[in-house]
């Protein structure tokens, strides 16, 4: 058997990491990212697909294809952590059929803007990395890696 796929999906505005608020989101950009995945994948023996999208019926859309190829999610909804009822019903669709959905901010959003402290993923997710920049996907992966 090959390597488990994991989809790692990153929401509006990951795609101008490096030169959107720097001091939060540190200076490494989305490509560092998928670069970074790609190694830590291989690592763990896992085939890693980055992706990020503005559009919310994009990212749900990635849901339900996940659960249509029973892959496991990686997922940092950034302004979608908030509000997107859509991707909330989306992921849930994730966690019940029985696959990991692991939520990831680059940032704590509990330490932010009282806006930002209300997540409508959490209580969806597998489970929650907030606040260790990059760091937090490895983690992810780990986490599935170690369910398998």
């Amino acid at each position: 058997m090959g390597a488990e796929r994991v989809v790692v999906v990153n929401g509006p505005n990951l795609g101008r990491l490096g030169v959107r608020d720097p001091e939060v989101y540190g200076h490494d950009d989305l490509e560092k990212l998928r670069s970074l995945c790609d190694e830590w994948g291989n690592e763990l023996g896992l085939d890693v697909e980055v992706r990020q999208s503005d559009d919310e019926a994009e990212v749900i859309h990635w849901m339900h294809r996940a659960v249509d190829e029973s892959t496991p999610v990686v997922l940092n909804p950034a302004a979608f952590t908030h509000y997107s009822y859509g991707l909330a019903d989306a992921a849930s669709q994730v966690t019940d059929a029985g696959l990991m959905l692991v939520e990831v901010h680059i940032s704590n959003p509990a330490a932010r803007e009282a806006f930002r402290r209300r997540s409508v993923i959490s209580p969806i997710a597998t489970g929650t990395i907030a606040g260790f920049g990059f760091t937090g996907y490895r983690l992810a992966l780990e986490a599935i890696a170690a369910k398998r």
